[in-house]
């Protein structure tokens, strides 16, 4: 067990010092730099070399000399980027669709298989719902988790689709992913997703995702509403705000793509 462990640990420490060394060198580096180095095999190195170049965490130089680091690890290291800049900025986002809407708001983001608040602001009003800093739920029961998933890459969203278990927390929580799949394909088309009163009874969720620049979701902002307050004018009201305020963040973190606006609206 502890020689599995050790060689674990080993490879783990040949991937960041492949990619340490090629972020240093700024430049293409043939299998044999590499090996030379880094004093790795070269029977070890090309299997490791392989394996991140099929995730496209490196990739081969278009000679075909050498290897740089790939588009998939400067996409990582954007969106963790993104995802710092979008906590730290959300709440004044929040706060502007609260006061629009009187109700309360959150941002929410994937947390393994399950949504977390990350900021919140609470409503004015005598009636609301808290959501609460670290508050966790299954992506198919809460409106922000359905908004997140909906717009993760294909193969996320099927591989979950197929594992998940749907545990009852209230009487209209879903029941199956025939059922979810099709919410899913909604929110798509219409850049909303809802929850009827299927995590919290007697509350109505409504979300909007938040996409990074290459359409990746990096949050979602829901708000929730007491469904003694939930109507279709107050309905349209909070997808507007959503729309319009969404948008806004978006440019506000993404000011070179200032033309983009909400998926499927």
């Amino acid at each position: 067990m502890q020689d599995n462990t050790q060689a674990a640990v080993k490879s783990a420490e040949r991937v960041l010092d492949v990619f340490e060394l090629l972020a240093r060198g700024g430049s293409e580096m043939s299998h044999t730099d590499i090996s030379e180095v880094l004093q790795i095999p070269k029977s070890s190195l090309t299997q490791l070399l392989r394996t991140l170049a099929s995730r496209g965490y490196i990739e081969m130089t278009p000679n075909g000399r050498g290897y740089r680091l790939g588009a998939e690890l400067l996409s990582l290291s954007q969106s963790a980027g993104h995802t710092r800049d979008l906590i730290a900025q959300a709440e004044a986002f929040l706060a502007e669709i609260t006061r629009e809407t009187g109700e309360s708001s959150a941002l929410n983001q994937l947390k393994g298989d399950q949504s977390e608040v990350v900021a919140t602001v609470l409503g004015p009003a005598r009636l609301v719902t808290h959501m609460r800093l670290g508050d966790l739920a299954p992506l198919y029961a809460t409106s922000g988790g359905k908004a997140i998933l909906a717009y993760m890459p294909p193969d996320f969203r099927e591989e979950y689709l197929t594992q998940v278990r749907f545990e009852p927390a209230t009487s209209a929580t879903l029941k199956s992913a025939k059922t979810l799949r099709k919410q899913l394909d909604a929110v798509q088309q219409t850049g909303f997703a809802y929850s009827h009163e299927e995590w919290t009874p007697g509350i109505i969720g409504v979300a909007v995702p938040v996409l990074d620049g290459s359409g990746k979701p990096i949050g979602a902002i829901n708000v929730a509403i007491p469904a003694a307050r939930f109507d279709q004018g107050l309905q349209k009201k909070v997808e507007r705000v959503l729309r319009q305020v969404t948008d806004d963040l978006r440019r506000h973190l993404f000011p070179r793509r200032q033309g983009t606006a909400s998926p499927a609206i």
